[in-house]
């Protein structure tokens, strides 16, 4: 995409949408496309499709120390029915994050009691999650990217007990086929998975539709200051500190022949230490200091 700029044409440069800071702009900050995403990807009927959301605060509880430290959603938000919709952009896998998922709807699904005191008004919760990773590596479903949870009778699926729904979206999986019956659904998943900091050239499919293209306008560089672009980076690195240390506790593990659980936990520990310094302003460097060495003794490195 070009712009005109007293009449020299000025190539556009685009940021990663998957960031936290640009998810957040596109989806965080305009109803009209989060409803677009959410009626592309949930699996609702037609005469169920969301008219109208409100955002809510995306604190669902204060933090729990030991449990699930990280308790904030990317988007959170109530339709006019009173469902509401919790809608994350995951740039690394871990078991953990299912728990979190689940926690966070079923806090979300409680808290209604706040308002009704009678369950029988308590509106469904759907969680809208997009992955930045494969999580189902089993050879069957090695081409299925759309994952769709809810609570049914294991003998008889059509009986649901309804209340909480869950989609994880794999990123990496996604090939676009053209369906005409899933145009909208294909052209979110296009734009969240082709247009990053190396596109020279938008695709002509995503400009046609006015809800993808608005989108790309709030991934320009240009639509942020100076300080917002070092947020994304800062981001960025810390993302990559992430999946160093996701490597490292995995070689780890390995190595003195813990189980996959205490892995997991030391893991997870690591994350909320890259989180919490990266929130803080630390640089890449110290943050590899304060998540410790590799299991070779070397000093871990942002790169990962």
């Amino acid at each position: 995409m070009a712009r005109t700029l007293k009449n020299e044409t000025v190539m556009a440069h685009y940021l990663d949408p998957k960031n936290d800071l640009t998810f957040k702009r596109v989806f965080g900050e305009h109803k009209h496309l989060c409803m677009s995403l959410l009626n592309s990807m949930l699996p609702l009927e037609e005469s169920q499709w969301i008219v109208g959301i409100e955002y809510q605060t995306n604190e669902l509880s204060p933090e729990l120390p030991d449990i699930l430290r990280n308790s904030l959603v990317d988007v959170r938000c109530t339709d006019t029915l009173g469902r509401q919709f919790l809608v994350e952009m995951q740039m690394y896998w871990s078991e953990s994050f299912k728990s979190r998922v689940l926690f966070n709807a079923s806090k979300a699904y409680v808290k209604q009691l706040d308002r009704s005191k009678d369950p029988k008004l308590l509106q469904p919760v759907y969680a809208l999650s997009f992955v930045n990773g494969i999580f189902e590596k089993s050879p069957e479903m090695k081409d299925e990217y759309y994952h769709h949870y809810k609570i049914v009778n294991i003998h008889n699926t059509e009986r649901q007990i309804k209340g909480l729904e869950f989609v994880f979206i794999e990123l990496p999986k996604f090939r676009p086929q053209n369906r005409a019956e899933k145009k909208l659904h294909e052209l979110w998943l296009r734009f969240l998975t082709e247009v990053d900091v190396a596109t020279e050239e938008i695709p002509a499919e995503l400009l046609a539709n006015s809800d993808t293209r608005e989108a790309i306008g709030y991934v320009e560089t240009g639509a942020y200051t100076k300080k917002q672009l070092e947020a994304y980076d800062m981001y960025l690195n810390s993302i990559m500190v992430a999946q160093g240390v996701m490597s490292d506790a995995e070689a780890k593990g390995k190595a003195e022949g813990l189980k996959e659980g205490k892995a997991e936990g030391e893991y997870s520990k690591a994350v909320q230490i890259v989180r919490r310094a990266a929130e803080k302003g630390y640089s890449p460097e110290d943050i590899a200091d304060l998540t410790g060495p590799c299991p070779d003794g070397n000093r871990r490195h942002s790169e990962g």
